[in-house]
Formats: C-alpha cells, structure tokens, sequence
C-alpha cells in the first residue's frame, strides 16, 4: 500500500482535513529508543509516525528518524546532530523517559521545541522548550491512589526502575499516598537492564503491603510482576502507564489476571464515557491502526506519535505568520503557540500548555484497566 493512499485513508477515517503544501517545508527531527532495553517504547511509537497525513499545518515535512538505543548519550548526540546538522525545527522524542530529558539541554540551548513522547521531568529553571505528549505521573498516580482509596487499600510496596523515571513516580505517590492516609511499606528499586528482580520481590512481600505498585515500561514490566506473584504474594497489584501494552498480556500471562494498569485512553477508548471529548477521536484512531497493522495491535504509544501530528498541525500555522520554517523566528513563534493556544483535543484527552504547564492534561487524560481473559477491561 502505498503512503500517499495509506496517509489519506487515515485522515478520511478521522474525520480530518489534508492540506495542501505550500512550497515550504517542515524538518522534524525524532529520536526513539528503537533498540536497547527500552525499544518496547520505541518500536511501537514509530508506527504511529508511519500513519501521519502528508501535510502539517498545510505544509509538506521531512521526518528524519534516528535511534538513541535507549542511551541517554546517544539522545543527546542525536539531538545535536538534528539541531546543527538538520537543522530541524522541531524535535520529537525520545520514547523514553532518561534519553528524552537529556535531550532536552539541547533543545534549550538551540531554541528548538522539543516534543517528549515520555513524562520528562526537569529541575527548576531547565526543560523550558520541552512540551510532553505522555501524562505526567502526577496525574497518574493520582488515578492509582483513588483507586486504592475505593477499595480500602491502606498500604503498598514499591518496586521500579533506580531511574528518573522511577524517582518521578515515587515522588508522586509518595505525595498523595501520604495526604491519603496511604503507608508505603518499602521502596525497591533495580536497571531497566537487569535480568531479576527476585530479592526486589521479596522484600517487598515482606514487608506485607495490601499491595504492589510496579514503575516499568514496556515488555520489561512484565519481569517483576511474575516475579512477585511466583514468589506468593496475593495482593493488589498497580502497573504504570508504561506498561500499557499487549506485550504485558502476552509475557505476563495469568501472572498478570486481575492486576490493574493506569492508562492513557487509546489503549481502551470503548471504556470512556459517550460524552468523553476524546472518545470520538480516540476511537476512530484505533479503528484506522488496527485496520492497518491488525486486530489488538492498538497501544497509547503509536498514539502519542499521532497526537504530536494533532498538536502540530494546529500551531504551525500560528506559527508560520510570524517566520518561515529553517528561522529561530519560526522556532520561537512555535513555543510560543503552543504555549498560547489554548485546549487541543487529541486521543489521550484535551491538551492545554501554557508557559507554566508543558504537560497539559487533567484527570480526564486517564483510565484505570484491568486484565481480564487475558484482556484489557475498563475497571470498576
């Protein structure tokens, strides 16, 4: 198939309008953890790129794809290689959360928006041309502890990634769990390259928690949730949005029955409410994915790769009346729209960035599922 008729077949079924170019052209740089042990990320936000329309914001656009082998060196080094050598106008990536944050010093210092398809979290002051596509997991623990609140769940162990990643999402449960009345019995962290996580495990069963709550991504989240339930532990246990996907279904097996997984909305958009603003949107994309790469292949992270289409195709033409694509003036007028322009409704929820928010999402932008007959089901 080819992509001009692939690309159009996709916008018919959204609902959307393709443009035409003008003779300028947008470059956009993207950088994705393709290989290495974070490439569960990585492999499936790239087809999401492969689904884009022709155009952005009526103009034609050069995707230059590099791989950052889940090494936060090699992000970095993509990055400056796309703002000096490609001199991109925008950088999307990368799929992951440590890769991605050294990225973003980079798109700083170059003045280039950079559009982190993780939860990047910076220190005060930096990060300030990163705009993120993930929720912050802020808003996701969030949906974690309401859930622990209804089912009179008093106490849980931690057990993640010794990264920053993990450090965010401690962070943020530890906050909440606290206001709560929530006691976190021990936190346990190993690599993302480790290969066991069996004394992990069994401190935190132990320490008798009411439940678990595992920070992991991908194919790796499977890993420490086997590990706990061969180990005998009984309880409740949470997976983050990273985790989201089919490969935690196909490795985790009946380890994995009636745990509980927060998520973004593409991953069961049937579950939202019919007066949901992305259910719509959400929905159809899903139906175009998986007529396109086939039945169960839908997973939040191709989205996240599709709703940076979304976002852009609405600012670049903010953008544009005030510089042309190659110039800082276009660059600076494209923070500044995104910063500006108000809400987006994209297929994770409604996105609103301001000059104090790159993340941009409320409690709408978020489900909990649960694992049923080795399938995805919107929890109680």
């Amino acid at each position: 198939m080819k992509r001009l008729f692939k690309t159009t077949i996709l916008a018919a079924a959204l609902g959307l309008t393709v443009s035409t170019a003008s003779a300028e052209e947008l470059d956009i740089g993207v950088v994705l953890s393709l290989t290495g042990p974070a490439s569960g990320l990585g492999i499936p936000t790239n087809t999401g790129f492969k689904l884009w329309p022709d155009t952005v914001g009526g103009l034609k656009y050069n995707l230059i794809v590099l791989d950052d082998a889940s090494n936060p060196a090699q992000a970095q080094k993509n990055a400056q290689k796309l703002v000096t050598e490609d001199k991109v106008d925008v950088i999307l990536g990368s799929s992951t959360t440590t890769p991605a944050i050294a990225m973003g010093e980079t798109a700083a210092s170059s003045k280039t928006v950079q559009l982190a398809i993780s939860p990047a979290e910076f220190p005060d002051g930096k990060g300030t041309w990163t705009f993120r596509l993930p929720q912050s997991t802020g808003v996701m623990a969030g949906g974690i502890i309401n859930h622990m609140k209804a089912n009179d769940i008093k106490s849980f162990a931690f057990i993640g990634y010794n990264d920053a990643y993990g450090d965010s999402w401690f962070r943020d449960l530890k906050e909440q769990a606290e206001a709560a009345g929530i006691k976190i019995t021990t936190e346990e962290r190993y690599a993302r390259a480790d290969t066991s996580v069996t004394a992990q495990a069994l401190k935190a069963i132990a320490s008798k928690p009411d439940a678990i709550v595992i920070v992991a991504s991908g194919s790796g989240s499977a890993m420490p949730h086997t590990t706990v339930v061969d180990r005998g532990f009984k309880g409740t246990i949470y997976q983050t949005h990273s985790a989201a996907s089919r490969d935690l279904i196909r490795l985790g097996g009946k380890a994995v029955e009636g745990s509980f997984v927060i998520s973004g909305l593409a991953v069961l958009p049937e579950g939202l409410p019919e007066d949901h603003p992305s259910k719509k949107l959400a929905t159809d994309f899903v139906n175009a994915y998986e007529k396109e790469y086939g039945a169960g292949t839908r997973n939040q992270f191709a989205a996240h790769a599709f709703d940076a289409w979304l976002i852009l195709d609405k600012v670049v033409p903010v953008a544009l009346k005030k510089g042309k694509p190659g110039t800082e003036e276009f660059r600076v007028a494209l923070k500044d729209a995104l910063e500006n322009y108000g809400s987006i409704p994209i297929t994770q929820g409604v996105i609103t960035y301001t000059k104090d928010d790159h993340f941009g999402f409320d409690d709408q932008a978020r489900m909990m599922l649960t694992i049923e007959d080795g399938a995805f089901k919107a929890a109680k």
